[in-house]
């Protein structure tokens, strides 16, 4: 008899040589990872990359990210967390950019790819799904 060997998801995420992803820019981007009730999401892992700049970060308790960057029109971000059995990819776009790429996006989503300022910082929630889910691409 034969028993089936149990699926697997993606994680714990472990801190050990993670730490703020600094690509040497001054913009500092903060947000949250929210799974599809809206709560906070507390070992993803994000890998951030700007041009051949890569970086990654991980969540805390709080769902709560944040990395300084060089402004730019978008970066792409890879979400790995829980419950997921693939990686998720999306993009962060700087505010008052458009290429093709996010022109291409039903116009009722595309603020779900866009960073907003709040002051001196750039905001950039990820929701998994559900309500307002952030874009992803294949």
């Amino acid at each position: 008899m034969s028993i089936a060997t149990p699926s697997q998801t993606v994680g714990p995420f472990f801190g050990v040589g993670l730490g703020r992803v600094d690509a040497g820019g001054t913009m500092r981007v903060e947000g949250q990872v929210l799974d599809g009730a809206g709560e906070p999401v507390p070992d993803a892992l994000l890998e951030v990359v700007q041009g051949v700049e890569l970086g990654r970060v991980r969540t805390d308790e709080e769902g709560a990210f944040a990395f300084t960057v060089s402004p730019a029109s978008f970066l792409s971000l890879t979400v790995f967390a829980r419950g997921l059995l693939r990686h998720l990819n999306t993009r962060m776009y700087f505010p008052g950019v458009e290429d093709e790429v996010l022109a291409s996006i039903d116009p009722g989503r595309r603020g779900t790819l866009i960073a907003r300022r709040e002051g001196e910082v750039l905001r950039f929630d990820i929701r998994l799904q559900g309500p307002g889910e952030t874009v992803f691409f294949e």
